[in-house]
């Protein structure tokens, strides 16, 4: 009986296509294409494009199609911030970037790290990928949940930015970069904060 084997190679195709479609940044899991496969044949298909060297396993149940480096001559890392992503929608946890990695992802700070730090509803957990490390840090709901992910990774720069040290350019730059729909949900989901930082915010999104 064939048609076990054609109908599993159907949905690895059909897999490694929607992979190739979002190119080489991407980071997947089983659960990101149960609009193809139910859950046991996605995860199946991953392990079996990774076996053929088709993508590569980053960690347990995470993966990424690398590309080739010409220069180095060697398959390139995949983004950190991407895994991170990815081990969120694992775990079904909510995260933010913190500390360095909020500011680097605003482009308040460009500091190239190999640490990278997130908040998050989930336990305490720590993942080594390569040279990088990723450090999740619980923290409580209310510091996350109920928020845009725009909303939660404003705040967690301007607190690793400290009170003293947010001047005119920081709050420009952050006014730049956010859209009036961006703007008007960080003023509605940042009242839970702390004052000097709703502040700040109040600034950022020009309310008097």
């Amino acid at each position: 009986d064939t048609g076990g084997v054609t109908m599993s190679s159907f949905y690895s195709d059909m897999i490694y296509e929607k992979i190739l479609e979002a190119g080489n940044e991407a980071v997947f899991i089983a659960t990101d294409f149960l609009d193809i496969a139910d859950y046991e044949t996605a995860r199946k298909a991953l392990n079996r494009l990774d076996s053929y060297g088709k993508i590569k396993k980053i960690c347990r149940g995470v993966y990424y199609n690398p590309k080739f480096s010409e220069l180095l001559g060697e398959y390139e890392a995949p983004s950190p911030h991407n895994v991170a992503l990815a081990l969120a929608r694992k775990f079904n946890w909510t995260i933010a970037p913190s500390g360095n990695t909020a500011l680097n992802q605003l482009g308040l700070s460009t500091q190239v790290t190999a640490h990278w730090t997130y908040i998050s509803d989930g336990p305490y957990n720590k993942f080594t990928i390569g040279n990088i490390e990723i450090d999740f840090k619980h923290r409580s709901n209310k510091e996350i949940s109920g928020m845009s992910y725009k909303t939660a990774l404003v705040i967690q720069a301007l607190k690793a930015l400290g009170k003293d040290d947010i001047d005119e350019s920081v709050i420009t730059k952050l006014k730049k970069q956010l859209s009036t729909e961006e703007k008007d949900n960080l003023i509605k989901e940042a009242r839970q904060t702390t004052a000097w930082v709703y502040s700040i915010i109040r600034k950022i999104c020009e309310v008097k």
